[in-house]
Protein backbone atom coordinates (compact mmCIF):
# COMPACT_ATOMS: atom_id res chain seq x y z
CA UNK A 1 0.00 0.00 0.00
CA UNK A 2 1.47 3.00 -0.77
CA UNK A 3 1.62 6.03 1.71
CA UNK A 4 -1.55 8.70 2.21
CA UNK A 5 -1.87 11.76 0.04
CA UNK A 6 -2.23 14.30 1.99
CA UNK A 7 -5.34 15.50 0.11
CA UNK A 8 -7.36 12.44 0.93
CA UNK A 9 -5.79 11.56 4.45
CA UNK A 10 -4.66 14.49 6.16
CA UNK A 11 -5.09 12.98 9.26
CA UNK A 12 -2.00 11.25 8.64
CA UNK A 13 0.16 14.61 8.63
CA UNK A 14 -1.40 16.24 11.13
CA UNK A 15 0.86 17.71 13.87
CA UNK A 16 4.14 15.96 12.67
CA UNK A 17 6.00 18.63 12.49
CA UNK A 18 5.56 19.21 16.42
CA UNK A 19 5.20 15.82 17.09
CA UNK A 20 8.97 15.56 15.46
CA UNK A 21 10.63 17.99 17.31
CA UNK A 22 9.25 16.74 20.84
CA UNK A 23 10.41 13.04 19.62
CA UNK A 24 13.47 14.77 18.84
CA UNK A 25 13.71 16.27 22.30
CA UNK A 26 12.95 13.35 24.04
CA UNK A 27 15.68 11.35 21.60
CA UNK A 28 18.32 13.98 22.77
CA UNK A 29 17.53 13.15 26.87
CA UNK A 30 17.72 9.55 25.78
CA UNK A 31 21.13 9.77 23.97
CA UNK A 32 22.90 12.08 26.37
CA UNK A 33 21.74 9.17 29.50
CA UNK A 34 23.10 6.65 27.85
CA UNK A 35 26.25 8.38 26.88
CA UNK A 36 26.66 9.42 30.51
CA UNK A 37 25.84 5.86 31.88
CA UNK A 38 28.69 4.48 29.47
CA UNK A 39 31.02 7.39 30.64
CA UNK A 40 30.22 6.63 34.36
CA UNK A 41 30.91 2.62 33.30
CA UNK A 42 33.84 4.12 31.80
CA UNK A 43 35.70 5.16 35.08
CA UNK A 44 34.90 8.92 32.98
CA UNK A 45 37.59 8.01 30.44
CA UNK A 46 35.11 8.94 28.02
CA UNK A 47 35.64 12.14 28.55
CA UNK A 48 38.54 12.18 26.26
CA UNK A 49 36.24 11.44 23.38
CA UNK A 50 32.92 12.42 24.75
CA UNK A 51 31.83 14.44 21.48
CA UNK A 52 33.01 11.14 19.50
CA UNK A 53 30.94 9.08 21.96
CA UNK A 54 27.89 11.07 21.78
CA UNK A 55 27.92 10.79 17.94
CA UNK A 56 28.21 7.10 17.85
CA UNK A 57 25.55 6.46 20.64
CA UNK A 58 23.05 8.40 18.69
CA UNK A 59 24.15 6.83 15.68
CA UNK A 60 23.61 3.65 16.92
CA UNK A 61 20.09 4.77 18.87
CA UNK A 62 18.45 6.07 16.06
CA UNK A 63 19.13 3.17 13.21
CA UNK A 64 18.48 0.51 15.69
CA UNK A 65 14.77 2.28 16.35
CA UNK A 66 14.54 2.99 13.20
CA UNK A 67 15.27 -0.68 11.96
CA UNK A 68 12.98 -2.35 14.35
CA UNK A 69 10.14 -0.24 14.31
CA UNK A 70 10.66 2.37 11.81
CA UNK A 71 10.47 5.03 14.91
CA UNK A 72 12.81 5.72 17.30
CA UNK A 73 12.07 5.74 21.25
CA UNK A 74 10.81 9.40 21.13
CA UNK A 75 9.02 9.13 18.02
CA UNK A 76 7.02 5.84 19.61
CA UNK A 77 6.20 8.13 22.24
CA UNK A 78 4.18 11.03 20.12
CA UNK A 79 2.63 8.34 18.03
CA UNK A 80 4.94 8.50 14.69
CA UNK A 81 6.96 6.73 12.65
CA UNK A 82 8.27 6.55 9.21
CA UNK A 83 7.39 4.75 5.78
CA UNK A 84 8.99 3.79 2.69
CA UNK A 85 7.13 5.65 -0.25
CA UNK A 86 5.78 1.70 -0.78
CA UNK A 87 4.63 2.09 2.33
CA UNK A 88 6.64 -0.32 3.80
CA UNK A 89 8.35 -0.13 7.02
CA UNK A 90 11.76 0.55 7.25
CA UNK A 91 14.34 -1.99 7.34
CA UNK A 92 17.90 -2.42 7.82
CA UNK A 93 19.70 -0.17 4.99
CA UNK A 94 17.10 2.09 4.82
CA UNK A 95 17.12 2.97 8.70
CA UNK A 96 21.12 3.46 7.93
CA UNK A 97 20.83 5.63 4.92
CA UNK A 98 17.95 7.73 6.91
CA UNK A 99 19.93 7.86 9.80
CA UNK A 100 23.19 9.11 7.75
CA UNK A 101 21.42 11.77 5.93
CA UNK A 102 20.16 13.13 9.67
CA UNK A 103 23.85 13.12 10.76
CA UNK A 104 25.00 14.43 7.32
CA UNK A 105 22.28 17.51 7.72
CA UNK A 106 23.15 18.46 10.67
CA UNK A 107 26.83 18.28 9.91
CA UNK A 108 26.23 20.65 7.18
CA UNK A 109 24.18 23.42 8.32
CA UNK A 110 22.17 25.43 5.15
CA UNK A 111 21.02 21.31 4.44
CA UNK A 112 19.53 21.53 7.75
CA UNK A 113 17.97 24.63 7.43
CA UNK A 114 16.87 23.16 3.78
CA UNK A 115 15.54 20.65 6.00
CA UNK A 116 13.61 22.69 7.98
CA UNK A 117 12.04 24.43 5.63
CA UNK A 118 11.03 21.58 3.67
CA UNK A 119 9.43 20.26 6.38
CA UNK A 120 7.38 23.35 7.24
CA UNK A 121 6.73 23.91 3.62
CA UNK A 122 5.95 20.55 1.87
CA UNK A 123 2.73 18.82 1.58
CA UNK A 124 3.88 15.51 3.33
CA UNK A 125 5.98 17.57 5.82
CA UNK A 126 9.15 15.76 4.57
CA UNK A 127 12.72 16.82 5.11
CA UNK A 128 15.40 17.14 3.17
CA UNK A 129 16.66 13.31 4.13
CA UNK A 130 12.71 12.20 3.50
CA UNK A 131 12.57 13.81 0.06
CA UNK A 132 15.94 12.03 -1.15
CA UNK A 133 14.97 8.42 0.02
CA UNK A 134 11.17 8.82 -0.38
CA UNK A 135 10.13 8.43 2.94
CA UNK A 136 7.51 10.30 5.26
CA UNK A 137 6.76 10.30 9.36
CA UNK A 138 3.05 9.48 9.69
CA UNK A 139 0.87 9.27 12.45
CA UNK A 140 0.54 5.77 14.34
CA UNK A 141 -2.49 6.12 15.45
CA UNK A 142 -4.39 6.52 12.40
CA UNK A 143 -3.43 3.05 10.46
Amino acid sequence: MPIPLPETQPEFYEDVNSKRLVAWIIDVIAISAITALLTVLSLFTALFFLPFLYAAVGFIYRWIGLSRNSATFGMRVMSVEFQKSDGEDFDGATAFLHTLGYYASVAIFPAQLVSIVLMLMSERKQGLTDMVLGTVLLNMRNR
